[in-house]
């Protein structure tokens, strides 16, 4: 099977690279990644036949964004160890290691100026079982793992007061962990690669909801928060034991669903505690993805539908009821929680390039879960990846996004009621919450080869989701350096 990978004309770091604006030409690169190899089951397409009558050539040697998102730093800092990934890679074993610092500082508003840094060392290692056994059995199987390291603090929580959206994407949310096993996985494709399955420990946000462009943005990355925050939705380096499964009903769709076994997110702090790792129920999410190409330069687009289900039992997000309510109002029982989004981009010019991210997007979504027992009962954002902006630099790329963020309107109404009974709302509540809103911009600079820069500014309005703290202004800098 390992023989049949067709070569495609952006690399794994090409691919994240075109999401800072690091897209020099194309290399060719082998590279067993699901949706890249993924063949359609019928030769037709769905409404993009109404689109054109053209054969939709990109397609099928086009990167295809959504199902990992890799390191977005192209190309590597030490060149001379070429010769030795290639022989590695050729006897089934390839990997990437990468750094990814962030320092972000509250300049103004809030509750105090200050900085804080955090990063993040991960080696991403890919097996070739076939290859690496020579047993027959094995052929088409790929094993993939991630062991990483995050250390830090988090600015929203020492400066801004902002403790539900996190606004940066690196950091320790589970507490020091020297090595942190992340994704460990096994994937095959069947039926001439018209079915693709994988098995493990994975990350689902990794798998769902997700995008390139969205892992340029310092406060969506690997998905929109309303996403992220639910216990069910495994997001990295948490994971999850379950699998997916893909197929390409047609050439512009992408079908994905799968189960997962869910567990409190807090818990398992290193990844490695397979055995003693509790679980609350079953999540299982599915995704509708069409892919087309509009136009004669075939400007592509990916517009995604999603719905999970999530069986874990879960309180109502009311709280503590004072006393002197209690005969008059009821907590709601114990339930599960759906989340349904919609998430769409499209390319509206092309730059440098025939591959997908070579050129401007423009992109936005809506999430929303089951108010009575969420974080977020709602979230929606729009914004803009915009490459070649200033002449001069054609591989910059211009990122800006607004996002708006709607707390449970039971978590409102029972901080209410806490207030009116003189009692405490809880713990950093200084006023009920309501919802708060982030404006975000980044400027992505290579700099050379495995290295890029990016300039960050964020303007965080309601911190705390009230008005009590004054809106702040943040200023950073991520590095991303692949070794």
């Amino acid at each position: 099977m390992a023989q049949d990978v067709k070569k495609l004309p952006v690399s794994a770091g090409a691919e994240a690279s075109g999401g800072h604006g690091t897209s020099p030409p194309p290399v060719k690169h082998k590279r067993p990644i699901a949706e890249e190899r993924l063949e359609s089951l019928f030769q037709t397409e769905s409404i993009s036949s109404l689109l054109n009558h053209n054969e939709d050539a990109l397609r099928r040697g086009d990167i295809s964004a959504g199902y990992y998102v890799s390191e977005q730093a192209f190309g590597n800092l030490m060149p001379s160890l070429k010769p030795l990934r290639d022989r590695l890679a050729n006897h089934g074993f390839s990997f990437e290691l990468t750094y990814k610092g962030e320092g972000m500082g509250n300049m103004s508003g809030g509750l105090s100026k200050g900085m804080d840094y955090t990063h993040e060392v991960r080696i991403a290692m890919l097996f070739d079982l076939g290859r690496l056994t020579r047993w027959k059995p094995l052929e088409g199987w790929f094993l993939h793992g991630i062991v990483m390291n995050r250390e830090g603090r988090q600015v929203g929580w020492d400066h801004v007061g902002e403790r539900n959206v996190l606004l940066t994407e690196v950091w320790s949310i589970h507490g020091p962990a020297a090595a942190r096993l992340a994704d460990l996985y096994v994937e095959k494709s069947f039926l001439n690669n018209r079915i693709n399955i994988n098995l493990g420990r994975i990350a689902l946000t990794h798998t769902y909801s997700t995008s390139v462009l969205l892992c340029t943005f310092m406060t969506m990355c690997s998905a929109p928060m309303a996403i992220r925050e639910p216990a069910g939705w495994s997001v990295y380096p948490k994971t999850s034991w379950g699998g997916t499964f893909r197929i390409r009903p047609t050439r512009d769709l992408i079908l994905r669903t799968g189960v997962y076994r869910i567990g409190p997110k807090a818990v398992d702090n290193t990844g490695w505690a397979w055995g003693s790792e509790p679980y609350t129920g079953i999540q299982t999410p599915v995704e509708l993805t069409w892919e087309p190409f509009f136009g004669e330069r075939k400007l592509p687009g990916h517009y995604k539908i999603g719905y999970a289900h999530d069986t874990s039992p879960y309180a109502d997000m009311i709280g503590v009821v004072p006393p002197a309510f209690a005969g008059s109002v009821q907590k709601h029982k114990e339930k599960p929680r759906d989340t349904f989004y919609i998430e769409t981009d499209q390319m509206v010019y092309r730059s440098h390039g025939q591959h997908q991210m070579a050129g401007g997007y423009v992109l936005a979504g809506f999430v929303h879960n089951t108010p009575s027992n969420s974080t977020f009962a709602n979230e929606f954002y729009v914004g803009a990846s915009l490459l070649g902006i200033i002449p001069g630099r054609p591989f910059d790329r211009f990122g800006v996004m607004y996002s708006y963020y709607q707390l449970s309107p039971r978590t409102t109404y029972g901080q209410r009621l806490r207030q009116m009974a003189g009692m405490s709302m809880g713990a950093y509540v200084n006023a009920p919450q309501t919802h708060s809103a982030i404006l975000e911009a980044y400027y992505g600079i290579p700099i050379m080869p495995g290295l890029v820069v990016t300039p960050e500014f964020e303007y965080m309005m309601r911190p705390g989701e009230t008005s009590v703290i004054p809106n702040a202004v943040l200023a950073g800098l991520k590095v991303i350096s692949a070794l």
